[in-house]
């Protein structure tokens, strides 16, 4: 990537400060941070005041809105997406008004960046729900990621590989974890992620179906991440962390929950074998097979399949023997770049 692990990073669109309100008793003296992220599939925020070196989450809501499902064949946002997508909104404007949010950023990623009604949309959101959304590159994407997770990656020397799996796309990340804060030393942006590979290379829910679209899903994935590749070092003992709903949902599988456990799945240590074996398990079942699986369920059970292949692609491309599981990411990024961490 040339001089790019010596670029200072600057942030393209700064922080909001929230407007001013009302005290409503001493809690609201603490001051609170907010972090929006706006993704393919998902909206989510997290509200939290600092505490210590970390922070302590206040208010935090998560929806599944699908905002790019239909992008891949139209190249717009669709008005069901959109219409579901401001409805998330509103409900995280009003937790914004009821917390003493001090600083927040709101941040949309790839359906947005290639949406080519993505600005309009935003104009919109911000007219209906008073949030103002900044469309993110997929560098910045990279880098908040790390920031928000780099502290689960293993001890050791060699240079590690994050990664998150997204809706619209899927970002890898290669650090030095050397320093305080880990040094990026190459990154990628693969244009798919679970929806926009689903709807992509999908196929009939037969068996015969089944297996050709995870063969077709696995060759994308496998053409989409070859330049980065074939610039990977090869080092003694891979490290590898994943931040995104497909490694905490199949980390979830992987330890038999009936339902889903932030506090267990967040941290874990998952070997990588396990992770492939539980992917093709996955992959070759239906849809409705799929939709039984505590922690899947209806609302993963057609994109799940799509996570697994860009899964077993990463395996493939950065062998290590067990993976780091983190449910943290860009919008733990968010809050410890407001409250002034160092950018990697």
């Amino acid at each position: 990537m040339g001089n790019f692990a010596r670029q200072p990073y600057r942030q393209a669109h700064p922080a909001r400060p929230a407007p001013t309100r009302p005290p409503r008793g001493r809690w609201a003296d603490a001051q609170a941070y907010a972090a929006l992220d706006l993704g393919t599939n998902n909206c989510r925020l997290l509200i939290a005041r600092p505490q210590g070196g970390g922070f302590a989450v206040v208010d935090a809501f998560s929806r599944i809105v699908r905002l790019g499902e239909g992008l891949a064949a139209s190249g717009r946002l669709s008005d069901a997406a959109i219409d579901r997508t401001i409805a998330a909104l509103r409900v995280c404007a009003d937790k914004l008004k009821r917390r003493n949010v001090v600083l927040a950023r709101s941040v949309a990623t790839e359906a947005c960046r290639r949406a080519i009604n993505g600005t309009d949309f935003i104009e919109r959101a911000h007219a209906e729900t008073g949030i103002r959304l900044d469309i993110i590159t997929a560098e910045e994407e990279a880098r908040l990621a790390v920031l928000g997770c780099h502290a689960l990656i293993e001890p050791g020397s060699d240079p590690a590989l994050v990664f998150d799996i997204g809706g619209g796309s899927t970002e890898l990340v290669l650090v030095d974890t050397g320093g305080v804060v880990p040094r990026v030393l190459d990154w990628h942006s693969m244009p798919w992620g679970v929806v926009s590979l689903t709807e992509s290379a999908g196929g009939s829910d037969d068996a015969e179906g089944r297996a050709a679209a995870y063969t077709r899903m696995r060759t994308l994935a496998t053409e989409g991440m070859a330049r980065f590749a074939a610039r990977l070092p090869r080092v003694e003992r891979p490290r590898l962390l994943g931040t995104s709903g497909t490694v905490t949902t199949l980390g979830s599988v992987h330890l038999g929950l009936s339902h889903y456990d932030r506090n267990t799945v967040d941290g874990l240590i998952a070997p990588a074998a396990a992770m492939r074996e539980i992917s093709r398990s996955i992959a070759a079942k239906s849809l409705a097979e799929r939709a039984q699986i505590p922690c899947i369920g209806n609302e993963r059970a057609d994109l799940v399949v799509a996570g697994c292949a860009i899964l077993e692609t990463i395996l493939d491309l950065w062998p290590a023997e067990r993976l780091g599981i983190a449910d943290r990411g860009i919008r733990e990024g968010i809050l410890r770049r407001l409250m002034g961490e160092t950018t990697p």
